[in-house]
């Protein structure tokens, strides 16, 4: 395992596919360490809230945060296929919360607009553990405000993930009364 961290190991041309920063090693990291056993990894893209585009966000997302995003995520999926992993590998991309449906301005912090935290909607990614691509699960209203069709809970995304590792449904831990603690508290997403 410790060899998965070992960057200097791997070849230019794989590191190149990835992308030399922060967002690429850290996905590149993540596959060996799924070649190495390790079951669960998560990584976190962004220092000091990079994400968080509450001004100057377009700009911030088309040059420096998609771009990165996008050819690391594809090398994973890609290296993971050819592998054969990726039908045991559950991949989840989410924030923890959506954005504001509508711009916001924050002039005294910031010379464009951006979107603020947003509770009621916001995009889950999942690729691999069994989950079929191309689907889409929920909807939200025309203004992506409020869910129109499926809302999901964070308690059904956790309960995916048990599933995808195979967590039971009955899976709990006695506290030192005895008194069963359930792990899940919602049901896997239907449709995935």
């Amino acid at each position: 395992m410790r060899d998965a961290f070992d960057m200097a190991r791997v070849p230019g041309k794989v590191q190149d596919r990835y992308g030399r920063n922060a967002f690429g090693w850290s996905l590149l990291m993540a596959r060996r360490l799924v070649e190495a056993g390790v079951n669960l990894v998560q990584v976190n893209l962004g220092n000091n809230e990079t994400w968080d585009t509450h001004g100057n966000a377009f700009p911030h997302l088309k040059d420096k945060l998609f771009p990165p995003t996008d050819q690391a995520l594809s090398a994973l999926l890609e290296d993971l296929h050819t592998s054969g992993l990726l039908e045991s590998t559950l991949i989840v991309m989410a924030g923890e919360f959506g954005r504001t449906p509508k711009i916001s301005t924050l002039p005294q912090f910031y010379k464009l607009p951006g979107r603020d935290h947003w509770g009621a909607v916001q995009t889950v990614f999942f690729a691999g553990g069994g989950v079929r691509g191309g689907t889409v699960v929920g909807a939200s209203d025309r203004v992506a405000a409020y869910p129109k069709a499926e809302p999901q809970t964070p308690e059904n995304l956790a309960a995916t993930i048990y599933h995808a590792l195979g967590v039971p449904q009955t899976a709990h831990w006695r506290d030192a009364e005895q008194r069963p603690h359930y792990v899940y508290h919602g049901d896997p997403i239907k449709g995935l």
